[in-house]
């Protein structure tokens, strides 16, 4: 299945249904009156986060979406029906934005989760409805209001716990495929990954997804390489394991480069916890992954993992330290339980 994170689509609610006018007709009945319905509401366009899909290539093939009118009132006081629903089912963790592509509507992040984004129009008044003592039989009845129209972004930003971040070629593929069932691609040239592939792996019986993010390079926030796009898969994570390539000539200017499209990026994002990691350090001799490791410690300024998928040297350390950090934050996020038996009365005066 083709990755997209990103489609834009036209959504129009359902008219209501007019009203009708009707006049009661039975025999030996003289003045039957006025008996015209009322009409149905337009059906409305919800969505829904659902958690059987990871993108968003339906809307690709299909991009306008309408709901029912509401059926129209009809004699003997018969009001119309309401018009059928239209529910856009999306991936968990999908924005939706106005045309403008930057107003958020809303933003659904658990499964289940629904959203109106266009509400039908209400059904017209049938003739009964103006029936009054100095109007006893109205010709009038309403048509029912139209719907509201739009068109709307959807922009899917996968719901993962850590993300894995670095330079083209850094290594990043690999250590997804060795730490979890995911099957990347991986080879040996620039820009192997073209979307975020997402894993789930599993250290001392505890699990965590992972997004590998594809590389970035200096300029991504411009739009070089593959641009940062993509980075918006990271914003929702808890924790980034950042690899520099142990053949890289000067793994310090490569921290710095990736850092740099971080903080353009988005400060916050830049600001989450960073776990620090020199890969491919299988390709180094002893001498070469001393020099570089103390090189990248210094312009990162915290300790420097090292790191081998090919090997699977400290594979495991390094999913240990994003569980533990993981499980860290998912504890601060949880709220405090309070046993009821505990708690203070305060009786009121």
């Amino acid at each position: 299945m083709k990755f997209l994170d990103q489609a834009k689509i036209y959504i129009r609610s359902g008219n209501g249904g007019a009203g009708s006018v009707s006049f009661h007709r039975e025999k030996y009945i003289q003045y039957g009156g006025p008996d015209g319905g009322d009409g149905g509401r337009g059906g409305d366009v919800w969505a829904e986060a659902v958690s059987n899909l990871n993108t968003l290539i339906d809307y690709r093939y299909r991009q306008h979406f309408k709901a029912k009118t509401g059926v129209h009132g009809m004699g003997r006081n018969r009001h119309g029906a309401k018009g059928d629903d239209v529910v856009i089912k999306v991936p968990v963790g999908t924005q939706i934005f106005e045309e403008d592509n930057e107003t958020l509507i809303c933003d659904l992040t658990e499964e289940g989760e629904r959203f109106l984004i266009a509400k039908g129009g209400n059904g017209g008044f049938g003739n009964t409805h103006f029936k009054t003592s100095t109007n006893q039989a109205p010709r009038n009845a309403n048509p029912g209001q139209e719907g509201d129209e739009r068109t709307i972004w959807l922009r899917l930003k996968l719901i993962a716990d850590a993300g894995i971040i670095g330079l083209p070629n850094a290594g990043k593929s690999t250590f997804l495929a060795t730490v979890s069932a995911a099957k990347p691609k991986i080879a040996d040239y620039p820009f192997t990954t073209l979307h975020p592939n997402l894993g789930v792996a599993r250290i001392d019986g505890r699990g965590l997804v992972i997004a590998d993010i594809p590389g970035l390079i200096e300029g991504a926030h411009q739009g070089a390489g593959i641009g940062d796009r993509f980075l918006g898969h990271v914003e929702r994570t808890r924790v980034l394991l950042h690899l520099v390539s142990g053949v890289e000539d000067d793994v310090a200017l490569a921290y710095q480069t990736v850092r740099t499209e971080l903080e353009a990026y988005a400060e916050e994002l830049a600001g989450k916890f960073e776990i620090v990691a020199l890969s491919k350090v299988d390709a180094l001799d002893d001498d070469a992954v001393v020099e570089k490791s103390a090189a990248l410690a210094a312009a990162a300024n915290k300790q420097v993992l090292l790191l081998s998928s090919a090997t699977h040297k400290g594979t495991e350390d390094a999913l240990r330290l994003m569980m533990d950090r993981v499980e860290k934050e998912r504890l601060a996020e949880k709220p405090v339980e309070t046993d009821p038996r505990w708690q203070k009365t305060v009786l009121e005066e």
